[in-house]
């Protein structure tokens, strides 16, 4: 058989890098580079790069197993899904259909989570969600209430047309490797970078100014840069008139606010601060990048309305090189919550709280009756579990066992559960905790397609057969819906597409030729002659009178405040060489090597009272429990701020589960320690 080259995406981040999978005798062998495609230009970072090693690791699930008292013992598929089948029915003839939770995956593609969504609104549960109630579910709140869509404005490839990127609570170079191709080409057509983090990144490394804020300040921050721009007459009049509502109750919330106040709270120099908003107001064309440092906060969704409105007082959107770009962690999770694998949302972002959503899908999937919604968040649900209010729970491709706040709480959790099923590609600390593990066909084995950060829906066909006795989650699905007496519909992912045409109406005219092309089309693509859109909000907004609406917020203190036991904030993020709870990265032996345990920086002024030095081993502990790391110790965290990655599962041990009322977003960002050396 000869060698062959097959189109494919990278799986981790959502930036969405195009590669080639070499194949032969049916197994990839090698990774080339797709030097044509738009993102990427062929690069990749080290992930993209080592990702046959995952892919084709002894480790992965190959069958079906049930839990037999400690043990896991191999079964049937037709034994496997009877007992979903008799479980998930068990349950809701016991409790009702509200009883049962569903978590979609956002590393799965788009079909996938469209007919998981699908499988849980059958049979009565309003109950699914997806990981980016951790990550962006601010932003999906939060850019939606102010401009309409909770999606990137612009394109990844049009960074290199601003003239300013101001980057807050990102650290892009790290988390998102080829975003920072197009900033520096950016940089050398003469862009200034801004960078506001606590830390010192290598993302910061390449900016032009460094706001240290003080964590937890974004808002403080931004509004101090309001303040400026209004105060010095650089708001955009014209823009604020015609596209937008509520300046006026913005110039109020910022009318005893001054400069000087801003710079006390954030601890960033006044001068900073209105060099910072001078820069971003006057730049012909401004971008505003930012992550999980915005969102992972209780005001996560302010802080992301926070950022819109500083876009629209500077008229700084819906142009090339001005917008408003949240960078997202995971490659589908864009998508996932287009297909409706969000609590609050059915398909394309219908309201699962309006009746004419439900009427709608009732018609469209010729059923009689669906659950109103809003259904449960992913952390509600740990929630219910705990108190026996969810009984079962089927989830796809999460490990909340390793990245959800206060993990032993998860746990409990879990363990209440009367009935856990998880579909993984390997034996996950969740899976470990399940009654049944479903072994699920990896990115490479499947077709389907992918929706990246910037809007960009890509289809990829299976390049290799699944592993073992692994099934593709559409036939899984399908085949659960069987036994429950359910038809699904759209038993290939090209049947599930064509239904998804027809009912998200920001994929309608992204059909299986178009979209199979390198590079994909961007939605919203209403029709089948739309080139789809590059930019957003160029002449209206998303909302139902086509303006903008402007937030008035003010910041919120932490959940949670350092005290004398517990005197030093802890704040996480991510590494390069690693992903999300590392199930795939840390079987990857290149990468293990860069980076091969938990480790926690600490300022020097920090280190020396305690003792403590670079290399030691030591336990950081919060009210919830303790996690052992190596100690780093650093500049590059401020003296009081300490800095753990979560790609190892102590991180999560000891972060706070205090939640933003609006998308409740965990506040990973914000956990008061004590850090004690291993004697």
């Amino acid at each position: 058989m000869s060698t062959k080259l097959v189109p494919s995406l990278c799986p981790y981040c959502a930036v969405g890098c195009g590669m080639y999978l070499v194949v032969e005798k049916g197994k990839a062998i090698g990774v080339e580079y797709m030097t044509d495609h738009p993102t990427c230009e062929g690069a990749l970072c080290p992930k993209g790069n080592s990702v046959l090693e995952f892919l084709n690791h002894e480790d992965r699930l190959k069958y079906p197993m049930k839990r037999v008292g400690d043990e896991f013992v191999r079964i049937s598929w037709d034994e496997a899904l009877d007992m979903v089948a008799h479980g998930l029915a068990r349950n809701i003839k016991k409790n009702g259909p509200q009883s049962i939770g569903f978590l979609a995956s956002s590393r799965c593609n788009n079909e996938e989570n469209y007919l998981m969504q699908k499988l849980a609104r059958f049979l009565g549960s309003p109950n699914v969600d997806n990981c980016a109630r951790l990550c962006h579910s601010p932003t999906v709140m939060g850019l939606g209430a102010v401009l309409g869509t909770g999606a990137m404005t612009n394109n990844l490839i049009d960074l290199q047309n601003s003239k300013c990127i101001f980057a807050i609570g990102t650290n892009f170079t790290e988390a998102h490797p080829i975003v920072s191709r197009w900033a520096q080409k950016a940089r050398d057509n003469g862009a200034t970078i801004i960078v506001a983090d606590p830390r010192i990144t290598s993302t910061s490394w390449m900016a032009d100014l460094h706001l240290r804020i003080k964590p937890g300040s974004d808002i403080d921050l931004l509004r101090g840069m309001m303040k400026v721009i209004i105060d010095e007459g650089l708001a955009d009049k014209e823009f604020i008139d015609e596209r937008t509502e509520g300046y006026s109750e913005l110039d109020l919330n910022l009318k005893d606010f001054t400069l000087e106040k801003a710079s006390e709270l954030t601890e960033v120099p006044a001068a900073e601060i209105a060099r910072a908003a001078r820069i971003y107001a006057k730049s012909s064309s401004s971008a505003l990048l930012y992550s999980m440092g915005i969102t992972q906060h209780v005001c996560g969704t302010d802080n992301v309305k926070a950022c819109a409105t500083l876009s629209l007082l500077a008229g700084q959107i819906g142009r090339p090189g001005a917008g408003v770009w949240p960078m997202r962690g995971q490659n589908n999770v864009q998508g996932n919550c287009d297909m409706g694998g969000m609590a609050e949302f059915y398909p394309g972002y219908k309201k699962a709280s309006d009746p004419k959503s439900i009427e709608f899908f009732k018609a469209a999937w010729k059923i009689d009756d669906l659950p109103m919604g809003p259904g449960l968040t992913s952390t509600e649900m740990t929630d219910a579990a705990l108190e026996g209010k969810i009984t079962a729970m089927y989830l796809i491709g999460e490990d909340p066992v390793v990245c959800e706040a206060n993990i032993n709480k998860t746990k409990a959790a879990l363990d209440n559960l009367d009935f856990l099923i998880v579909q993984e590609i390997f034996m996950t600390a969740t899976a470990k905790m399940a009654d049944l593990v479903l072994p699920a066909a990896a990115w490479a084995e499947k077709d389907g397609s992918y929706t990246s950060m910037e809007r960009r829906v890509q289809w990829i066909d299976q390049a290799v057969p699944p592993v073992g006795e692994a099934k593709e989650g559409l036939w899984i699905i399908n085949e659960i819906g069987k036994r429950l007496g359910l038809d699904l519909g759209g038993t290939s992912a090209r049947d599930v597409l064509m239904e998804v045409n027809r009912n998200v109406p920001q994929y309608a005219g992204m059909t299986l030729e178009r979209i199979s092309k390198v590079g994909g089309l961007r939605w919203p693509c209403p029709d089948e002659k739309h080139p789809g859109t590059d930019i957003l909000h160029k002449e209206r907004f998303s909302t139902p009178d086509g303006r903008a609406k402007m937030a008035s917020v003010l910041n919120k203190p932490a959940g949670e405040r350092t005290s004398e036991d517990y005197p030093i904030l802890l704040s996480t993020g991510r590494i390069v060489v690693h992903y999300n709870s590392g199930s795939m990265t840390q079987r990857c032996a290149s990468l293990r090597e860069r980076d091969s345990e938990l480790y926690v920086e600490i300022n020097p002024a920090d280190a020396a009272p305690l003792k403590i030095s670079h290399g030691d081993m030591v336990k950081v502990k919060t009210v919830r429990g303790e996690a052992e790391a190596r100690a780093r110790i650093s500049e590059k965290v401020k003296p009081g701020m300490a800095f753990m990655p979560f790609h190892w599962q102590g991180t999560n041990i000891i972060t706070s589960d205090a939640v933003d009322p609006v998308s409740k977003i965990p506040e990973y960002k914000m956990a008061a320690c004590r850090i004690e050396i291993i004697a």
